[in-house]
C-alpha cells in the first residue's frame, strides 16, 4: 500500500488502484481506521512513540482523525467529493501477525476501524473533512 495525496473514489468499485473487489454488494469497498487508534495499537504492540504504526501497515485505506469512527454505523458520510456508507466494523486480520508480528491481532481487537461502499464517486484528498451525511 502507497500513501497518496488524492485518490478517486468509484461508485460500487472503491478506491482506483486498491485491490477491492467491485459490485454492490462489496461490503469492503473502502476500509478507515480511526487516527487516534494508531497510538493505542501501537503501544500495544510495544513499538517507540516516534515510530508508530500507520494505516497501510494495518491494511487500512484512510485514516480519520477527529470523530468516533464507530459512531457512523448505518450512516452515509461525505469524504471530499465522494459519499460513502458505513458497511460494518474491520476486525483485524490473522495475518496481520504473519506481517506485522505476534501480538497485532490482539492489539487490533477494538481499534481495527469501520468498512464502508461507495454511493457517489469522487475526489478524496488528504486533510479532506468528514462530514456526517443527514438521514
Amino acid at each position: 500500500m502507497i500513501q497518496l495525496d488524492a485518490v478517486e473514489a468509484r461508485r460500487e468499485a472503491g478506491l482506483t488502484g486498491d485491490h477491492s473487489r467491485p459490485g454492490p454488494r462489496n461490503a469492503r469497498q473502502v476500509t478507515l481506521i480511526q487516527w487516534e487508534h494508531l497510538a493505542v495499537i501501537s503501544a500495544l504492540m510495544g513499538r517507540p512513540a516516534e515510530q508508530p504504526i500507520s494505516a497501510p501497515e494495518l491494511r487500512r485505506n484512510i485514516a480519520i482523525s477527529g470523530i468516533n469512527l464507530f459512531s457512523l454505523k448505518g450512516r452515509r458520510f461525505r469524504l471530499g467529493q465522494a459519499i460513502l456508507e458505513t458497511t460494518g466494523w474491520c476486525q483485524p486480520c490473522a495475518k496481520l501477525e504473519e506481517r506485522l508480528g505476534l501480538g497485532t491481532f490482539q492489539a487490533m481487537r477494538g481499534h481495527g476501524g469501520i468498512t464502508a461502499r461507495v454511493l457517489q464517486g469522487g475526489i478524496i484528498r488528504l486533510n479532506d473533512a468528514l462530514r456526517v451525511e443527514p438521514l
